[in-house]
């Protein structure tokens, strides 16, 4: 197996030139591969990682003692800590990977033409795709089982702080590819630190990459939506809202949005924002944020909002705009379903959104307005989760209209083609 070599201060434009032809050369390979041989080779993978446990942890605690160096956070730590554990749940996931459904050569529609043309749509691996991510190394590994499950290649470039830990995970996915016998190059971690390297990639490498795939911060998503020449499946902000109709339930109010903003603070799905219908303020927009103040989380909200507990902090026009991924929540009575699509629409990033509320006329309208790549009725936003949609995995959460939008599993790193059987039909 050729493996991957750490190269430091050399020519990065030409090594990842490099890069994008091997990892084309690659996917042309796995687009062939079959069912079977691209589940053995997740299967390898796997073993892979677990026989490689002691050089992935040694690797993990370098750069551990880099981040502790560095004072960086204990959430930042946390993100990138590994243990056995841990290590074990990586392996899982990509064994798990092996379980889903082939997506690729799935007719998605078949059809004959009155000239006796036989017209399929199928299912066909994306080609090569670029996965930038920073600390998490299990993006390694989720990252690139994801993309060979579905036929295609990938290039991943892991952030600074775990290139060392992502770099040995790379290692052992390649080594279970080569075991295989598909091609090690389906799975490439970019083997520099240097910045350039995020350049090239989004230059799309000489036409060598096909979709980039950003995992990170708002200011890397920010810049490869800005850069790239080559389409982005990504989300900017998940700046979502939870609107309390007027006709729901209290008790389902409060324990959707206790969920939605408090399981988790800092992930994609968190709302960030509360509506309350003011047809039902009176009775409900006390408990609800009594309810957020005392799960520890800071309420800032309108005038209204004020007045229903002195704990209340006034929300300012930046508040709706703002993505915190901390317990802070902003809050806004608003005047009926219009109303709330409005702010929605105004202030949302189209990410997720939902409405709680036992009139289904309201609910369906909601659903069909809100233009979010998620919309629930009745159903907290941290649903917004490709495991919870039976995904199995995703490689991220995409707010775009073209192609792949919500949770990006393995069906949507797919496109089509057409196939066209016919019996000698020519065209007058």
């Amino acid at each position: 197996m050729d493996a991957l070599t750490v190269i430091e201060g050399s020519d990065v434009d030409a090594l990842m030139a490099d890069l994008g032809r091997r990892a084309r050369a690659a996917a042309q390979r796995v687009a062939l591969a079959s069912t079977d041989e691209k589940n053995v080779a997740l299967r390898a993978m796997a073993s892979s990682i677990r026989a490689q446990e002691k050089s992935i942890l040694a690797a993990n605690a370098e750069d551990l003692a880099d981040a502790r160096a560095k004072g960086q956070t204990g959430a930042f730590i946390d993100r990138l800590v590994l243990d056995p554990e841990r290590l074990e749940a990586i392996a899982a996931a990509v064994e798990s990977i092996a379980q889903l459904p082939d997506p690729v050569g799935r007719v998605l529609a078949r059809f004959e033409r009155p000239n006796g043309l036989q017209i399929e749509r199928v299912a066909t691996p994306l080609g090569v795709i670029g996965v930038i991510f920073e600390s998490r190394p299990n993006v390694t590994a989720d990252a690139g089982a994801l993309c060979l499950k579905a036929g295609n290649a990938a290039i991943l470039r892991a952030g600074s702080e775990s290139f060392r830990t992502s770099l040995a995970i790379a290692e052992a996915m390649r080594e279970g590819l080569d075991q295989a016998g598909l091609p090690a190059d389906a799975i490439s971690l970019v083997p520099t630190r240097d910045r350039a390297a995020v350049g090239a990639m989004l230059s799309g490498l000489d036409g060598n990459i096909d979709v980039i795939v950003p995992r990170g911060g708002k200011s890397l998503v920010a810049r490869v939506q800005e850069e790239a020449r080559v389409p982005v499946f990504a989300h900017l902000e998940g700046l979502n809202h939870v609107y309390v109709h007027g006709n729901a339930k209290l008790e389902m109010a409060k324990s959707i949005v206790l969920n939605a903003k408090m399981r988790r603070t800092g992930v994609c799905g968190a709302a960030e924002t509360l509506l309350v219908d003011r047809a039902c303020a009176g009775t409900h927009l006390k408990p609800l944020v009594t309810a957020l103040l005392d799960a520890g989380c800071a309420v800032r909200g309108d005038d209204v909002v004020l007045a229903s507990d002195p704990r209340v902090t006034p929300a300012t026009e930046e508040d709706w705009r703002t993505e915190y991924l901390d317990a802070i929540i902003s809050v806004r009575v608003v005047d009926g379903l219009d109303d709330a699509i409005r702010h929605i629409e105004t202030y949302g990033s189209h990410h997720t959104d939902s409405i709680v509320t036992d009139d289904e006329a309201a609910a369906e309208s909601f659903l069909a307005q809100v233009d979010s790549a998620i919309v629930l009725h009745n159903a907290s936003t941290q649903f917004a989760d490709g495991g919870e949609f039976g995904f199995g995995a995703e490689i991220g959460i995409a707010t775009g209209r073209m192609h792949a939008r919500g949770p990006v599993g393995v069906e949507q790193l797919t496109s089509f083609k057409y196939r066209i059987r016919g019996s000698g039909q020519t065209r007058p």
